[in-house]
């Protein structure tokens, strides 16, 4: 007698997902699991700087040692889905290695809700590793619920690119009124709370994200929105880019090196918004009715992001319509612009500000939340123009033979531009106006770069 293997739930859907035009449960279940995921992760990350130099509750860090310390968290932090995806794809496999990530993500946040350095150090060490395992493979098996080649794939990097934000929004909101209410280190229980419910939902209905394993080859943009969203990054949808044609390696390589030097640049200023843009939002802007809301504002980057996608995605798309839409290099150089801007808005904030500092202090002054607002929408804008030259980019230019070196690049480059994040040292050395001119200056010198380069640039992508 012999036996016939049933099915997953999540096997029987992903083979007739693109026959009814539906997305599977599983879609659904993972979007959740992020949110939450991302809501245990950005509460920290809205929380940690301000809570080291809290002499009160916290250790009474200068802000310089606080930014060296989050700055080698993050290089970590985004540096650890190269390992943590490797280890999954030989051994593990993708839900064991996200259940193992919550369980070190929980234990992470856990331990910062115990006033002790030894803890803290525990924990950043915990959230990692927890990083690692997760972050990657989640979005691995976001892929893996739908056949190679299926039309929905793109749109539900897309969906799920909405959970990570939606789930980084809600975290500064919660933590604000937890730490207000109850105290720094009951918002950091908050967000172990927001892990427990991730790996709840995961385990709970796993039956939805366990379809067969991929045999295919040819699942070059899968890995590489399935790797863009492991470090927040937006999927190739929101960029709407095409195919590239054969072009000589060298020049295919010697483009991806002007893309990763863009990387590096992009995140060392925008990823100050953990740092010295939360200290700007805590000590130098005038919230009205809530006092210190540096934590608060964190939330408004991402829901920047929820405005923009969608009405972005559109406007590409009409461009397109018309044979209007721009190359990918163009758009970087458009992104590049953007984001320098976007900190000369905080220098004029800032400018402003000095202007009618009282005492002896430089730094003693408020200004109206309107300016880091502002600037966020700029900063998101540039941020969401800059996504063509994530993974999927990565992707299609990178030679076959070097695909993987070239992914290993992009994060390398990553990890390093948040390392650099670490200039946010010089926050109470230098003029606040000169702190966020500097971060400009750069944006827009490499906007500068990528302009000149732009010919090259378009060559060694054609149809990119």
């Amino acid at each position: 007698m012999t036996s016939t293997a049933i099915p997953s739930t999540g096997a029987r859907e992903r083979s007739v997902t693109d026959v009814s035009g539906k997305h599977p449960k599983g879609l659904y279940v993972l979007f959740a699991t992020e949110m939450w995921e991302r809501f245990s992760f950005y509460s920290m990350i809205a929380l940690f700087t301000l809570y080291m130099q809290d002499p009160n509750e916290g250790f009474g860090w200068t802000a310089a040692r606080t930014t060296g310390l989050y700055a080698n968290y993050l290089m970590f932090v985004y540096a650890s889905p190269l390992i943590g995806g490797w280890i999954a794809d030989r051994a593990l496999g993708y839900r064991r290695a996200v259940m193992i990530g919550g369980l070190f993500f929980t234990a992470g946040h856990l331990l910062l809700s115990f006033r002790s350095l030894t803890a803290v150090y525990a924990a950043l060490a915990c959230l990692v590793i927890g990083n690692g395992f997760f972050k990657p493979n989640v979005s691995t098996m976001v892929g893996n619920l739908y056949p190679e080649g299926s039309h929905l794939k793109d749109r539900a990097y897309n969906i799920f690119y909405m959970g990570i934000n939606i789930g980084a929004a809600l975290a500064p909101i919660v933590a604000q009124f937890v730490k207000s209410t109850f105290g720094v280190h009951p918002a950091f229980a908050v967000a172990a709370g927001g892990m427990v419910i991730s790996v709840w939902i995961l385990w709970q209905f796993r039956r939805y994200v366990d379809p067969p394993r991929e045999t295919t080859t040819n699942a070059a943009t899968h890995a590489a929105n399935a790797a863009a969203v492991a470090v927040d990054a937006p999927p190739s949808g929101i960029s709407h880019q095409s195919a590239i044609e054969g072009v000589p390696e060298w020049k295919r390589i010697t483009a991806l090196i002007v893309i990763f030097l863009v990387v590096i640049v992009f995140w060392m200023v925008f990823h100050q918004n953990g740092s010295t843009l939360t200290y700007w939002a805590e000590n130098n802007t005038d919230w009205g009715f809530i006092e210190k809301a540096g934590t608060l504002s964190n939330a408004i980057n991402p829901l920047w992001v929820i405005t923009l996608t969608f009405p972005l995605i559109w406007f590409w798309k009409w461009l397109d319509t018309k044979g209007l839409e721009p190359a990918t290099p163009t758009k970087m150089v458009f992104g590049m612009t953007l984001t320098g801007l976007s900190f000369f808005v905080m220098y004029f904030a800032a400018k402003a500000g000095e202007a009618t500092a009282t005492g002896d202090s430089p730094y003693n002054f408020v200004v109206s939340p309107a300016w880091l607002v502002s600037a966020y929408a700029v900063l998101t804008l540039g941020e969401l123009m800059l996504s063509p030259m994530g993974l999927s980019l990565v992707s299609k230019v990178a030679p076959i033979r070097m695909r993987g070196l070239m992914m290993g690049g992009w994060f390398v480059a990553t990890a390093l531009g948040n390392k650099l994040t670490q200039i946010g040292v010089f926050w109470d050395r230098w003029l606040h106006s000169s702190f966020f001119a500097v971060l400009g200056g750069m944006a827009l010198i490499m906007a500068v770069v990528l302009l000149v380069l732009l010919k090259p640039l378009k060559k060694a992508m054609p149809g990119v």
